[in-house]
Formats: structure tokens, sequence, C-alpha cells
């Protein structure tokens, strides 16, 4: 909750804003450029070894807001949420089974008492041609991961705890009065 905290009074820019660059910038002057504080990018993702630069360009710096956030627990109260908001944040138990074999079918494993170790978005939920509920997850390792960066994880039960520990956030680009940032 602590994220949903501070987006609430001081806001979170943009994930192509800011961006951490593993490498030393030669000029120090452009540490602090437009290009360099936030910028987007058209695809495809750019070869290893290579920046991608020349499919980007600068754009303004923009934080978003939320309004509210609350706790959502259990595949009733996901789905309702989902289809009223959007995406929601859930905790998960990553195992090295997940993380390294993944590949793109209905994700289970069963373990007695998951611990979270992990957050991801819930995007969506779904049946299979066989009757197996779903959630439909998008995961933070990028594109290279499952299914171009998502999953689908069994609904109900042997699913990493995915259904335990939830938060819904309500986005605005409104920053709060200062009425609002002491209540």
């Amino acid at each position: 909750m602590a994220v949903y905290r501070f987006a609430k009074t001081h806001g979170i820019p943009h994930s192509s804003c800011e961006n951490y660059i593993a490498h030393d910038i030669d000029n120090p002057e452009e540490v602090c450029s437009g290009f360099n504080v936030c910028r987007d990018c058209k695809g495809p993702a750019p070869p290893v070894n290579s920046t991608g630069f020349e499919n980007c360009w600068a754009v303004d710096s923009k934080n978003y807001y939320v309004s509210g956030y609350k706790s959502v627990i259990g595949p009733t109260e996901m789905k309702k949420e989902i289809v009223a908001h959007g995406p929601i944040a859930c905790g998960m138990q990553v195992t090295e089974r997940f993380e390294l074999d993944y590949h793109n079918e209905i994700y289970e494993e069963k373990l007695l008492v998951p611990i979270m170790n992990h957050i991801v978005s819930i995007v969506g939920y779904g049946v299979s041609e066989e009757g197996t509920e779903y959630w439909i997850g998008r995961n933070s390792w990028g594109t290279y991961w499952g299914d171009l960066g998502f999953f689908k994880i069994k609904m109900h039960k042997h699913n990493l705890g995915i259904e335990t520990a939830c938060l819904a956030g309500y986005p605005t680009y409104d920053a709060p009065s200062v009425h609002e940032e002491t209540e």
C-alpha cells in the first residue's frame, strides 16, 4: 500500500520517465536533457548491445496520481474490480519453476503456504476450452519472458497465492489539493 499512499500525495512518473541507464553518459549536459528524463519509443525491442534510441523521442514528463485505493481479495472481488476499473496489482510467490519454465500454458503449481515475493498486474481473466478458469497477468520482466511479458495462471487454487493479496488503485492526472494532502 505504500506506493499507493505515495502516488496519492506525490504522484509517480510514467514508466518511460527517469529510467536507469546502465552506462555512463559521456556528455554531462545530456544527463538532464529531455530525452534522458522522459522518452517514449516504438518497437520492436532493439537487438542485444543496442540502445534502440534511434526509435525514441523526448516527451513531457507527467505524473500519475491515485484518487484512492483498496484491498481486493478473492476471485469474485478481483473480477468485479477488473471489469469496473481495469488492472489490479497482486502479490504472488514466484518460484524457480514459474520463472524459468513458464511457456504460454495455463500455469499451476501447488504450494502449501505461498509467501509473497513479487507483484504482478492482473489485467483480465478467461476460460480455456477445457473449462479451466485463469487469470491473465502482466509481469515486469519484459517482453522476452512468457508471452511477450504476459502469462496465464489458474484461478481458484494452485496459483502461487495470486488471489490473496491484491490492491486496486484509481488513477488520475489530478494532483490532490492542499486540503486533501493533510487528511
